[in-house]
């Protein structure tokens, strides 16, 4: 299969543009406990996953008043459907946006409003294949590529058709980040909170030591 580049790899939201040119990381806020954390963080984009529906009007809206950018994990909220109505429910909510694995989701998505980031678990060259057809089919915002790893492996042809990606799973250090940067991902995404304060500023300095 030859990849084509999508047409919505061209440009990057500019509130997602302008948050990772401060900070390059998505923070992956897995439940509740680590929400304080997000809060003071520099770091202002999150995929929240694990929030059980009955709590996300809570969450959602006091995350957009702190100023944070908020995408959903649709697959992994506890009682939220899977279907249109709950997009719905998270643009009312004031989400920004929508993460999911599932292509009809991401293409649902869009025309509501929400941002739309489609997750890809590369572990194999079929596997590969099969998501490089969902992308070019779903045409999200965002690529969440899993694990982040893999990515060195992957041909340049794979990755402008990824594009924009965020490098997502075993994104364990600052030297992480960087090298997801330099493979050309838009941000690294992870669960680890003292990585949601890592600037461009600081990962600058610690190239030139």
């Amino acid at each position: 299969m030859s990849p084509q580049h999508r047409p919505s790899a061209t440009s990057l939201d500019r509130r997602l543009s302008a948050a990772f040119a401060k900070v390059p990381v998505v923070a992956s806020v897995v439940g509740a406990p680590h929400l304080k954390d997000f809060l003071t963080a520099p770091a202002s984009v999150c995929i929240l996953a694990s929030i059980p529906v009955g709590k996300l009007p809570q969450v959602v809206p006091a995350l957009g008043r702190a100023g944070k950018t908020v995408f959903v994990n649709v697959d992994s909220s506890p009682g939220l459907a899977q279907d249109r109505g709950a997009l719905e429910f998270l643009r009312q909510l004031g989400a920004a946006g929508m993460v999911s694995t599932r292509l009809s989701l991401v293409e649902k998505g869009r025309p509501l409003g929400l941002l739309t980031m489609q997750k890809v678990f590369v572990t194999d060259r079929s596997n590969l294949n099969r998501s490089l057809d969902a992308v070019s089919r779903g045409l999200p915002d965002l690529v969440e590529v899993m694990p982040a790893p893999i990515v060195a492996r992957m041909s340049a042809e794979s990755l402008r058709a990824l594009t924009p990606h965020v490098a997502a799973g075993f994104v364990q250090s600052a030297a992480d980040v960087a090298e997801a940067l330099e493979l050309g991902a838009v941000a690294a995404a992870t669960s680890d909170p003292r990585l949601w304060h890592l600037t461009r500023d600081a990962l600058a300095e610690a190239a030139e030591k």
